[in-house]
């Protein structure tokens, strides 16, 4: 075995945290089938500390402004996600200017679900092998499997850069995914910071920097995590087929309200091109609505309408 190969195998902690820092994914080349579908501990030691460190709400307390800034980062977080690294950067369903580009990327990384380089390519990977064997988060490949740890995985570290070389164009998307972790630890500061200014100018909120660090940055992001899973571990089983696609996708209208639209899910999978996801009246898609205000004021362009052939075949179901 070469050393290059012994160092991929059986990499220290300290070559494990300088690739990541890096979102370097050499760590993880010439790994057998085995080897990828190993968990990698050190990313699943990251993953249950932050939900860990969720019961730290016990010790800050909560108040009414805690609860409305984790409502508020789930919110426009979760239109990052669905807008963003999902719409645009994955599907391409309309167009925006290369510096509006550059801000829709950094916004996304936010999330803490890494860049969306990473993102578009293993979503981009779904809609090829949906619901099959080699699906990374197919429900059929167990629940668990689908919902989380598909992407603590080794094997599903790289970027799989022939999916997105329509991306790979931009030197700054690059070089931000090298560093998708820094907006997202920017949040936490930015949390404390506020509590802190508003420690000091109105006391009366009964709030203060930790506490909107922990609300705000820890339990906002982890319930993002989960809401945002859902879309693979649910919406593949429950719900209704209005489309007779080549998958288990379901539209599930409780999905759609916690996740800005995403709940449309058979509807996506039968016309991924369309920048809506609720195709018909009753179908509420809030990302959509979103896009639609972005484009209003000339953020965006060219949004992909769902043709009326695509219609027609839904309303004969």
């Amino acid at each position: 075995m070469s050393e290059k190969s012994q160092i991929t195998r059986n990499p220290s902690i300290f070559q494990k945290f300088w690739c990541w820092i890096f979102n370097d994914a050499s760590l993880y080349e010439g790994l057998n089938d085995e080897e990828k579908h190993q968990i990698d501990s050190f990313r699943l030691v990251v993953f249950i500390f932050m939900h860990i460190a969720c019961l730290s709400v016990f010790y800050v307390g909560i108040s009414w402004v805690a609860v409305v800034l984790m409502l508020a980062l789930y919110f426009v977080r979760m239109f990052f996600i669905t807008a963003f690294y999902h719409r645009y950067f994955s599907h391409r369903t309309y167009a925006v200017s290369r510096p509006v580009q550059f801000l829709m990327a950094f916004s996304g990384c936010t999330a803490g679900q890494r860049g969306p380089l990473w993102w578009a390519g293993h979503h981009r990977g779904h809609h090829i092998n949906s619901d099959t064997e080699i699906d990374p988060h197919s429900p059929k490949n167990g629940f668990l499997n689908s919902h989380m740890l598909w992407f603590l995985r080794r094997g599903n570290f790289s970027l799989h850069d022939q999916r997105i070389k329509d991306l790979l164009k931009y030197p700054e998307l690059k070089l931000l995914e090298k560093f998708d972790w820094v907006p997202f630890l920017l949040l936490f500061p930015g949390c404390y910071f506020l509590g802190q200014i508003l420690t000091a100018y109105f006391p009366a909120l009964n709030t203060n920097g930790l506490q909107l660090l922990v609300w705000g940055g820890l339990v906002s992001t982890v319930v993002l995590y989960h809401a945002t899973y859902t879309i693979n571990s649910l919406a593949h089983v429950f719900g209704k087929r209005r489309f007779d696609t080549n998958d288990d996708s379901r539209n599930n209208v409780w999905l759609a309200f916690l996740t800005l639209g995403e709940g449309w899910h058979n509807n996506h999978h039968r016309y991924p091109a369309a920048t809506r996801q609720g195709f018909y009246r009753g179908e509420l898609d809030i990302s959509f609505m979103l896009i639609k205000m972005l484009a209003a004021i000339g953020l965006a362009k060219d949004l992909k309408p769902v043709p009326a052939h695509i219609l027609e075949e839904g309303r004969r179901q």
